[in-house]
């Protein structure tokens, strides 16, 4: 077979920027693919396409860009620069897209223009695929930001003769967020640069939807989770978007996949942000950990008393109504609480109020810092992740792979990684329905189990012992290429 080209498009990636767990996949997914897909020689090639964000980028790597060239993306009526920068490393191409008039911003998402702004990141792509003359065999988008590719190749560039057999794979890491807006000719055409006719395309209940889009016009859509996959087809955690996901599943279309995490990245034995490194053969460590973090928030020093953290959105669906509920019960065990995270106010000032009525025991802190949430990793003996919905997860796995034994709620990505400990090979304490009292129950019998020391060495060491690397993971997309390729 002639040597194979995979085009990845995001809006994120490690160790480049980051806002989310779709940096950490695109960070590690196209050098596990590429691996794979080389094992015997072969010269396939893997490149990644991204905006740059100026403000974001990692000085460590900013400087190290080289600029390749530049060209002209027409976007209706417009005319836009799209400067190109690319980085080599580890075999993978990493391309930038240049333009700050959509890219230097002091976030990442949340804009007014955002449909502009990811449009323009979308043919972009194409047109950079074009310039730099590496037409794909595959492009393989993710998220709604870089949905309007194949929805562009069905349209703009459906006569283009350069992409008649180019493949087109879908993955929604998140089906909430699909990128809405009002059906409009005028955003059909002035902003996306879509003739009005095609604009069914895009229609979904009244709206126009990007990644309602961008699965209709896919030959694959993938969950990042095979039970996501499962769930999407019903409305609670579809969103909306339930009657398209059948569709597509009706037509084959499809497929789950289980995300893993960067073992080199987290690994607990040579991570720099923890106060002391440790691994599975002396996983008593940890005890350090917390003494150090303990010192560094403000709770009582004490090595004996067992530490939940939690690094989360703070945000209903990642189970903040049930944590409200039970926090009170829960400070007045021996145990202590850390909780990083930002999101919606009622939230934050909750956790603050109860913050200043638990000193001692309860540590929060409003932010997003990688450097910490690794620490509350390291120094954590159990960590909480009630999800109502979880496309993924990648916070359970990174605890396992740190000795913090998750509490979950058997949904999406959760139910996939963690079992409980009544269950044979269990690596955590897994509750099922959306209930207060069932979280208690668990976190109640944690901290029992916690008590008996030889049960708990047991359990940390299960814990330790998964696997959550790419291998696996990227086995399966490789397959999917490979069924695609196929076709």
């Amino acid at each position: 077979m002639d040597a194979k080209k995979i085009v990845i498009v995001a809006s994120e990636c490690q160790p480049f920027f980051a806002s989310g767990g779709l940096a950490d996949v695109i960070g590690s997914l196209p050098t596990r693919v590429a691996k794979l897909m080389n094992a015997n020689g072969e010269n396939n090639q893997v490149s990644v396409i991204l905006p740059l964000y100026s403000k974001f980028t990692n000085p460590k790597y900013r400087n190290k860009l080289v600029y390749i060239g530049q060209t002209t993306v027409n976007l209706s009526w417009r005319k836009q620069y799209c400067g190109i920068f690319k980085y080599v490393e580890k075999g993978i191409t990493y391309y930038f897209i240049d333009n700050e008039y959509y890219f230097k911003k002091s976030n990442y998402y949340g804009y007014f223009d955002d449909g502009e702004r990811f449009a323009f990141f979308s043919k972009a792509a194409i047109e950079t695929m074009i310039y730099l003359d590496i037409i794909p065999d595959i492009i393989h988008c993710h998220d709604w930001q870089a949905g309007l590719v194949p929805v562009y190749l069905r349209t703009l560039y459906y006569n283009d003769e350069r992409f008649k057999d180019v493949r087109r794979i879908f993955t929604v890491h998140n089906i909430e967020y699909q990128g809405i807006y009002s059906y409009d000719e005028d955003i059909i055409q002035d902003v996306f640069g879509i003739p009005a006719q095609d604009g069914y395309i895009l229609e979904y209940r009244g709206h126009l939807n990007i990644m309602k889009g961008a699965m209709e016009s896919s030959n694959f859509v993938s969950t990042v989770s095979p039970t996501y996959a499962e769930e999407i087809q019903y409305a609670y955690f579809a969103k909306g978007l339930e009657f398209e996901v059948e569709r597509i599943k009706q037509e084959g279309k499809l497929r789950g996949i289980l995300n893993g995490i960067d073992k080199t990245f987290y690994n607990p034995a040579k991570d720099d942000a923890l106060f002391v490194k440790y691994d599975k053969k002396t996983p008593e460590l940890k005890a350090e950990n917390k003494v150090h973090l303990q010192e560094m928030l403000g709770l009582t020093v004490n090595k004996d008393i067992p530490l939940i953290g939690m690094v989360t959105r703070l945000v209903s669906h990642k189970g903040m109504d049930l944590v409200k509920a039970i926090l009170s019960e829960v400070l007045k065990e021996k145990v202590q609480v850390v909780i990083l995270g930002t999101g919606d106010s009622s939230y934050e000032w909750f956790l603050r109020d109860m913050e200043r009525a638990y000193q001692g025991k309860l540590s929060v802190i409003i932010a997003f810092n990688q450097d910490l949430s690794r620490k509350i990793y390291a120094s954590s003996d159990l960590f909480l992740m009630p999800s109502l919905s979880e496309p993924c997860g990648l916070a359970q796995m990174i605890a396992c792979r740190y000795g913090a034994l998750p509490i979950v709620r058997k949904t999406g990505g959760l139910a996939d990684s963690i079992k409980d400990f009544s269950l044979a090979k269990g690596n955590g304490y897994v509750f099922d329905n959306i209930n207060a009292d069932e979280l208690l129950a668990k976190v109640k019998q944690a901290l029992a189990d916690y008590e008996d020391k030889a049960l708990w060495a047991k359990h940390v060491k299960a814990a330790m012992a998964c696997d959550f690397g790419w291998t696996a993971s990227a086995k399966k997309y490789v397959e999917m290429y490979e069924e695609l390729l196929n076709k």
